[in-house]
């Protein structure tokens, strides 16, 4: 049996699990997918479904929906779930802003996800980016609701502030897993950082929604998953996302169990017991899936 720590070296050397019958992906190639596809090429976007290899971009784009990723397409960390490239990211491209706005008034997103990868090499973390972007769109297409997902932005006391000198509607920052697996999972991330950047950015904005995620199948256990609930719950979290890890890469973390659909029912049940607004909970859910009809219905519950 390998160590845990030669594990944590060498992720390679674990054999993948095969994949249940409902982690299968329908593939689309419509007009409307090509038509997404092109949006994004025509004004030279990245986006993290494509980075991170998400297995609901058939879906998402089928309907006009992209999750655009600002700051490059290089991170400065190396988290062991990521399929994101890591090393020196590229300067700011001043005219993203604007192309983003571009896109979004193209595809008439009426809700748009706006993340990045982590930038600990700006003296902001990007935050000023972030907040251009969420103007940029605001003018073009003021209609449209924003959500951000951000990095934690490590040792940037102004980041918070800088991003409400704008206007958007959900602030998400997600946990990806326990305790216990951030030092495997999340190298150079902290639980605590996490946790009160949510709790921060609720007390200097009260009427912004809070949001996080976890994947599970990393080899967490249940009790540790209704831990970091509690924790997000004392952040003031108020939607939790909740989704199947899904390996990369061979050279990425290996998945240690896919669930079954019922457990997740299971967890969603568990946090609207415990006192979540909005739970999405399947083995497809990500972040962003689904995320503007989501929005609406918070919207409806908390009216």
């Amino acid at each position: 049996m390998l160590s845990k720590s030669l594990l944590r070296r060498n992720y390679a050397l674990v054999p993948g699990l095969k994949k249940p019958d409902w982690l299968k992906v329908k593939i689309s190639n419509s007009d409307i997918n090509k038509f997404t596809k092109n949006i994004v090429e025509k004004n030279r976007l990245t986006t993290v479904c494509e980075e991170a290899a998400c297995p609901n971009i058939h879906e998402c784009w089928s309907k006009k929906h992209a999750t655009f990723m600002i700051l490059g397409d290089t991170c400065t960390r190396s988290c062991t779930f990521c399929n994101v490239k890591t090393g020196m990211p590229d300067a700011i491209d001043i005219f993203e802003p604007a192309r983003v706005a571009n896109a979004v008034d193209s595809l008439k997103l009426e809700h748009v996800v706006i993340t990045s990868v982590d930038r600990d090499d700006l003296p902001d973390g990007g935050a000023i980016q972030f907040s251009k972007v969420i103007n940029a769109i605001k003018k073009k297409s003021p209609q449209t609701t924003i959500e951000i997902l951000t990095p934690d932005f490590y040792k940037k006391k102004n980041a918070l502030d800088i991003l409400n000198t704008s206007t958007f509607e959900i602030f998400n920052h997600n946990m990806e897993t326990v305790e216990r697996l951030y030092r495997d999972v999340r190298p150079g991330a902290s639980i605590d950082r996490s946790l009160n950047l949510l709790k921060d950015i609720k007390i200097k904005n009260r009427k912004v929604f809070t949001k996080s995620g976890i994947m599970i199948g990393l080899g967490e256990t249940y009790d540790e998953i209704k831990d970091i609930m509690t924790l997000l719950l004392d952040s003031n979290v108020d939607f939790l996302t909740i989704g199947q890890y899904l390996r990369p890469t061979k050279n990425h973390h290996p998945v240690v169990e896919y669930h079954h659909p019922e457990y997740f029912q299971k967890l969603k049940i568990e946090a609207y017991n415990k006192g979540f607004k909005l739970v999405s909970s399947s083995p497809f859910t990500r972040s962003s899936f689904h995320a503007d009809s989501d929005f609406k219905r918070l919207k409806e519950l908390v009216a």
